[in-house]
């Protein structure tokens, strides 16, 4: 299932994380864990923060992808069902198919 990451960190760990390498190498392996399909990087609320959309196979995979970005950067996060314009598409299609 597709799905939205949405990640706020916490401005003292990420500064010591860009300090020490630690967020670096953390992203690179959530982003090689991920494989996404799009991902950004930016502000949002003051705080550096990212949007990783990415094919979510099973939710046993939400400890082994947040764990470490909670502990090392206080990371809050969010995961939500996406659809891209194809989906979306797809789904009103349904709904006037199902007599609404």
């Amino acid at each position: 299932m597709r799905v939205m990451l949405r990640m706020h960190l916490d401005t003292a760990a990420a500064n010591e994380g860009t300090t020490n390498g630690t967020l670096e190498r953390a992203m690179g392996r959530l982003m090689e864990a991920l494989n996404p399909e799009a991902s950004y990087f930016g502000l949002s609320e003051g705080v550096r923060s990212c949007w990783i959309v990415f094919d979510m196979r099973d939710s046993s995979q939400l400890p082994t992808l947040t764990e470490e970005l909670f502990v090392e950067f206080g990371a809050e996060i969010e995961i939500a069902p996406v659809m891209d314009r194809d989906d979306l598409a797809k789904g009103l299609r349904a709904l006037g198919t199902a007599g609404h």
